[in-house]
């Protein structure tokens, strides 16, 4: 038998591998066969000019069963590749949420949820509530009640649930933990856990709050999935997390952990990586000699609305200066925004929810859209403590010049990206600052 090239050797571990974007366009992709999710991520950042803020996410999505995953960073894709069924496929998204309970733990665990935070009167500081899910040697349990879609039937039941490294178990009898009155529902070794996106349509689910367990091994049929319900985000995401941290552990953190510096990838390319951190935004008062951050938001809002007044004063008079037309400058302001990877055009409430929670449901996660109601208004999409909110920017006129308010003229803005720019560093009317843009790119 001829031996075989080095050559031949290097095409065999090149696999294939196709990423779609939100808008439904795909890519083909030659990637190497021990390739992480983390490392394609990277590569499609690089490829598409997309600013690299560590938030970008692979996602194994597929229609026909209305599930979606985010994949690990450690995962390799052509592994995930060979499980998935003729209908399945790769998003390439934002997912601001991948490791926020690392940042705030008590958000993802209610006490109530916790075991072992019971045990202890709930006095677990955040820290060593990690280290508890972290740790091999300890034993945490997540509890609650679930609905389960009973297997061949459209029906719902509601049981005590127990999730353990072991496995997802529920109680047979009442509340009882007791091991003969436990049955085993799902392996986490050997599965995986999704979200369900069209469980109130396609399962008439009891709440919108749905998840899947579904087997790593299968055909990807329905009777395979074992399909679960929360009463609310809250709870899902909690669930959802925990199934994480006892599937993988420690690797998990490993990952959160792991500088964002493409030791590998990116040696091979000599583009500079662009990176943006919401800590990069300060408010600084330049009226001096030498430039200040100005650490008190009230004397930050005050400056920043005096820039604002004096930045609208000179283009007033740069515009009468020139001797152009006074609305030249109001229809400017009113189409500059369109360029901007926050601003969604004319997509429906609906749209701006399935966005929002596609891409995490972090505090500060915020888009942009025209109002249904009013062609001339706009609207703040707005993430706060898991809750979509929103609020109209509608347009004012002042000496013939015109603005943009979200809080009756209060404060004026001559165009959206001003009125994004301060938002992003004052919070104002807001709930919270805007922190984490919507992001769709086309690759």
């Amino acid at each position: 038998m001829p031996s075989c090239s080095p050559d031949c050797c290097l095409l065999r571990a090149v696999e294939i591998v196709k990423i779609f974007s939100e808008d439904g366009m795909g890519k083909v992709v030659e990637i190497p066969a021990d390739m992480t999710a983390r490392d394609l991520c990277q590569l499609l950042v690089y490829k598409s000019h997309c600013v690299d803020d560590n938030s970008w996410a692979l996602v194994e999505h597929h229609p026909l069963l209305g599930l979606e995953r985010c994949l690990e960073d450690h995962e390799l894709v052509v592994q995930v590749q060979a499980t998935m069924n003729s209908d399945g496929r790769f998003l390439f998204r934002k997912n601001y949420a991948k490791y926020e309970f690392f940042r705030n733990p008590l958000t993802f665990f209610p006490e109530h949820m916790v075991a072992w935070c019971q045990e202890t009167n709930g006095t677990i500081p955040p820290s060593q509530l990690l280290q508890n899910f972290l740790a091999s040697s300890s034993c945490p349990e997540i509890q609650g009640y679930l609905y389960v879609k009973e297997v061949g039937r459209k029906s719902w039941k509601k049981v005590l649930m127990f999730l353990r490294r072991s496995g997802l178990y529920c109680s047979t009898k009442g509340t009882s933990k007791e091991p003969r009155h436990l049955q085993l529902l799902a392996d986490l070794e050997d599965s995986n856990i999704f979200t369900v996106t069209t469980g109130k349509k396609q399962h008439a689910a009891p709440t919108e709050y749905e998840f899947c367990i579904k087997p790593n091994k299968g055909r990807g049929e329905m009777k395979e999935l074992r399909i679960l319900c929360a009463e609310d985000e809250q709870s899902r995401s909690c669930w959802m997390t925990a199934f994480r941290l006892f599937k993988y552990g420690i690797v998990l953190y490993q990952n959160y952990k792991i500088p964002q510096q493409r030791k590998t990838l990116l040696s091979h390319f000599s583009a500079p990586v662009r990176s943006v951190s919401e800590n990069s935004l300060v408010a600084m008062d330049f009226s001096g000699r030498i430039g200040r951050v100005i650490d008190n938001p009230v004397e930050a809002q005050s400056a920043a609305m005096e820039e604002g007044h004096a930045w609208r004063r000179s283009q007033r008079m740069n515009t009468l200066g020139s001797h152009s037309p006074l609305h030249h400058h109001s229809s400017l302001s009113s189409v500059i925004h369109i360029a901007q990877l926050w601003f969604h055009g004319r997509i429906t409430r609906e749209e701006s929810h399935r966005i929002i929670h596609q891409q995490g449901q972090v505090d500060g996660l915020f888009l942009l859209r025209v109002s249904q109601s009013n062609p001339k208004a706009f609207v703040l999409t707005l993430c706060h403590h898991q809750k979509i909110k929103h609020f109209k920017i509608v347009p004012c006129e002042e000496d013939g010049q015109a603005f943009f308010s979200l809080d009756d003229g209060a404060t004026k803005f001559t165009d959206l990206i001003q009125l994004v720019e301060f938002y992003q560093l004052n919070r104002g009317v807001l709930p919270c600052k805007l922190r984490h843009p919507c992001t769709i790119v086309a690759l």
